[in-house]
């Protein structure tokens, strides 16, 4: 995730200046830290292909969360098409739709994207109650009710350092009414103490409610109960942890 639009610029200098300088998660080269293979290697190919038993022909919608300059999701769409031509012609027709806060971020992602008619990358604030319209009326134009696959990597601890508890959960709950299957990836919680750690040693004001949140601990826990138990949503599949040590975990809806 990045920050509000109106700080998108302000923000990119400072990450010019310094890559730990990123408080919303917009980290400047971020992918030449930690490369798409880090996650590609853990999910399978054929994943499309199992969400749901899928026939060929269908349309396949795809969401990713917090984009950043857009390789994860360029890469990700090769990966899981990788079994069948990438032609215009082939079959299955696969469309993806990236969004981060950034928009100099996804300006490069618009610059760099060679699938322009499969995939889109928009700039979008996922905590705003306007985006599930803007998600909504994208999936209806394809004549769907819910994205396929929406992934989520490494997006949730940045709203809920930013915007606490409530938004964290809000977050899951968003992104379950979005998609029939989540790949999420959650930051555990040394993670936040490293993030707010950095910003102290760059003498910058700390997260705005990092000593208050009272979801702590196990952060794959919290996210797996709120989803289960408030989204109608299940496990159904764990792909392993990754170089960083985060696990990879699919939910289907119920």
């Amino acid at each position: 995730m990045a920050l509000p639009a109106d700080r998108a610029g302000e923000e990119s200098s400072a990450e010019t200046e310094d890559p730990g300088a990123a408080p919303h998660g917009n980290f400047i080269n971020y992918y030449t830290f930690n490369p798409p293979e880090n996650r590609l290697s853990l999910i399978p190919a054929s994943l499309l292909g199992e969400l749901g038993g899928r026939r060929e022909s269908e349309t396949v919608l795809m969401l990713d969360v917090g984009c950043n300059s857009g390789d994860l999701s360029i890469a990700l769409y090769k990966h899981l098409l990788q079994e069948q031509p990438l032609e215009s012609d082939s079959p299955r027709s696969v469309h993806l739709l990236g969004f981060d806060l950034d928009r100099d971020l996804i300006l490069r992602a618009q610059n760099c994207n060679p699938f322009p008619q499969n995939i889109q990358f928009i700039p979008l604030d996922i905590t705003q109650e306007s985006s599930h319209t803007e998600l909504t009326s994208y999936v209806e134009k394809f004549g769907c009710s819910r994205f396929h696959l929406c992934t989520c990597f490494a997006v949730t601890m940045w709203v809920h350092l930013n915007h606490g508890d409530a938004a964290f959960l809000a977050l899951l709950s968003r992104l379950a009414s979005l998609c029939e299957y989540l790949l999420l990836e959650v930051q555990p919680w040394k993670c936040y103490r490293s993030a707010a750690r950095r910003l102290r040693k760059l003498g910058r004001s700390d997260f705005d409610h990092f000593k208050t949140l009272a979801i702590r601990g196990d952060m794959a826990a919290h996210a797996k109960g709120h989803l289960e138990k408030q989204c109608s949503m299940e496990l159904t599949q764990s792909f392993g942890n990754t170089s960083w040590d985060r696990s990879l975990l699919l939910f289907k809806r119920r």
